[in-house]
């Protein structure tokens, strides 16, 4: 396991419009994967249909043209947070670096697993604050949001960049994650902590001494094998060991700390291999930065 980095420094960036955004834990704050990408019709110039383009920080060059991705009209883009994941928090939750001429409104959805998607509405083109509390619960946590070009009417065709122009998409309500394999921490079928998993949970509860504030959320999984309410059960219990032994860590022990356990319910490997079943048992751990 590598640094958290809860110590990451509030940072601004050019959203393509003249203005600045600033996002409290800075360059983590992006999607940095792409899922899939289906342009639209028509669909835009060859030179900006490369979906990586809408991944990472705000790198649109006005002089050439390139650091976006358009959808197409009707298009879709989907994309992952992988180092850190989309909370909803007070205020506004997400940004999304809209670039072009014209306004193109695009549909926004957000998921847990990329197969259940909650619909947070459609938001205007230019440049967007998305607050998505009003479609899920607060703290609610989430790793994929969809864009789908809503096919605004325009006075004139876009023939070159025909749909909505994503050059980045940021979480604002930003959690710093990390996911430990479930092999290590605990023994077959058992919810108590292995001696060396402590040592990993000890270096995690000094970052956390020298960065108060935050509240944590414990997420258990499991793979599919076995009995699903038994799995429920253990997802939930080794969540629970976790956070008995953090607090015991924690200089502050009023640390907001949520556990849930989900069993095999949001897999990130296939569950028919070896490979993929090690790596959907495991436990997810996200670093909340509390509202000042």
């Amino acid at each position: 396991m590598g640094p958290l980095l809860l110590s990451a420094q509030e940072k601004s960036y050019k959203n393509g419009h003249g203005g600045f955004v600033k996002l409290p834990l800075g360059d983590i704050s992006f999607a940095d994967k792409v899922v899939s990408y289906q342009k639209g019709d028509p669909a835009p110039i060859a030179e900006n249909s490369n979906p990586q383009d809408a991944v990472g920080v705000p790198d649109f060059d006005e002089l050439h043209v390139t650091g976006f991705v358009s959808l197409g009209t009707g298009g879709e883009l989907v994309l992952q947070f992988t180092d850190n994941a989309l909370v909803n928090i007070d205020g506004p939750d997400l940004y999304v670096f809209e670039m072009g001429k014209y306004v193109e409104e695009t549909y926004l959805y957000v998921s847990k697993d990329n197969k259940t998607w909650i619909s947070v509405g459609k938001i205007s083109g230019g440049n967007a604050l998305v607050d998505i509390g009003d479609s899920t619960k607060p703290g609610e946590i989430f790793r994929y949001v969809k864009l789908k070009d809503a096919r605004t009417p325009l006075p004139k065709v876009d023939r070159m960049w025909p749909g909505a122009d994503i050059d980045a998409v940021a979480a604002i309500g930003s959690a710093k994650q990390i996911s430990l394999n479930a092999m290590y921490l605990f023994n077959t079928n058992e919810s108590v902590l292995k001696p060396e998993a402590k040592k990993e949970l000890d270096k995690i509860a000094e970052e956390l001494n020298a960065n108060p504030l935050f509240s944590i959320v414990i997420d258990g999984h499991t793979d599919s094998t076995g009995n699903k309410a038994l799995n429920q059960r253990l997802s939930l219990a080794r969540a629970a060991s976790i956070k008995t032994y953090l607090l015991t860590k924690l200089s502050n022990k009023k640390t907001e700390i949520k556990c849930n356990g989900y069993a095999d319910q949001f897999p990130v490997e296939s569950n028919k291999t070896p490979e993929g079943r090690e790596k959907n048992r495991r436990v997810e751990l996200y670093f909340v930065p509390l509202k000042k």
